[in-house]
């Protein structure tokens, strides 16, 4: 069986997760946006996310000792096969996940950036920490939604963003639904 939820902040990610998890479920896909923290990321790629950056003030409650928490090894193999086989293009790396989003300064997105990470977003650490906790599998699928290192803002969206944007998430629902179907893989 498969279930969507659609969430906004990791205390509704958690939320689910937490619920999801208790009740069964092996196999969790964190999808939706990020701003890019670095120049190798392009609009049109996947982010394949391997690692998320607790900030974001409650995954910290799941894994309290940890300061970050990986995606599945094996899930993200078989996402970047899937993506190898369907040509779809994507990058894989760190995000940051923060409980605020459009606060940043020029200051904290140059730290993040030279931490390493490829994105910020609200809710991946959330759902990746929830589902360690329980010991699931899990992975985060990103579109990146506004460069922050270049300067775009979700106030600069111009008419080609958008056709990418929506190009890439018809892209990450058919990984999300092919491992879905092939979570007994992981289990």
């Amino acid at each position: 069986n498969i279930g969507f939820a659609n969430v906004y902040g990791s205390p509704m990610a958690t939320n689910i997760t937490h619920q999801f998890a208790s009740v069964g479920t092996n196999l969790f896909i964190q999808t939706g946006y990020f701003g890019g923290l670095s120049f190798d990321v392009k609009y049109g790629d996947i982010l394949i996310v391997t690692e998320a950056e607790m900030q974001d003030g409650v995954s910290h409650w799941y894994l309290p000792n940890n300061k970050t928490v990986k995606s599945d090894e094996r899930v993200v193999d078989a996402t970047i096969d899937y993506c190898e086989k369907k040509g779809y293009k994507y990058v894989t790396g760190s995000v940051i996940s923060t409980s605020a989003m459009l606060l940043e300064t020029r200051e904290i997105i140059n730290k993040w950036s030279k931490e390493g990470h490829l994105g910020v977003d609200m809710e991946t650490a959330a759902t990746l920490a929830v589902a360690k906790k329980f010991n699931k599998n899990t992975i985060g699928l990103l579109n990146l939604s506004d460069h922050i290192i270049l300067g775009d803002t979700l106030h600069s969206y111009t008419k080609e963003r958008e056709l990418i944007e929506a190009e890439t998430d018809e892209k990450i629902r058919e990984v999300a639904l092919y491992l879905s179907v092939n979570a007994a893989k992981f289990a």
